[in-house]
């Protein structure tokens, strides 16, 4: 756990968060400026400082994360309209956030590029 990481205080519980699903190893939350009405971040509760950093040092987290954002379409009833599931990865890539997390959107039709 990083100290100065946002996202590893919202695990540790020193910031709040509107925890939507939970497991051992990962953390569901709203975002806090919403995109899309459901708007969920699915982290790992362990640091990992982007999606492929994930996917190298923890293939199984990967895959429960990519699991609970599936969870998360189904408790916001977004599963059957449909969603879309974004990993930030690098500056170039908008990620502000240098821990993993995955961002689930849905409740309206998404655009391409996204807007």
């Amino acid at each position: 756990m990083s100290t100065e990481c946002l996202f590893c205080r919202i695990v540790e519980g020193t910031l709040p968060a509107t925890v939507v699903h939970e497991t051992e190893t990962v953390l569901a939350f709203r975002d806090i400026d919403p995109k899309a009405p459901t708007h969920v971040l699915v982290i790992p509760k362990e640091h990992h400082a982007d999606a492929a950093a994930l996917a190298s040092a923890d293939p199984a987290l990967a895959g429960e994360v990519l699991a609970v954002a599936g969870e998360v379409a189904k408790l916001d009833a977004v599963d059957a309209s449909g969603y879309r599931l974004v990993f930030n990865t690098g500056a170039d890539g908008q990620q502000t956030v240098f821990h993993a997390h995955c961002h689930v959107l849905g409740g309206r039709g998404m655009t391409w590029p996204p807007g």
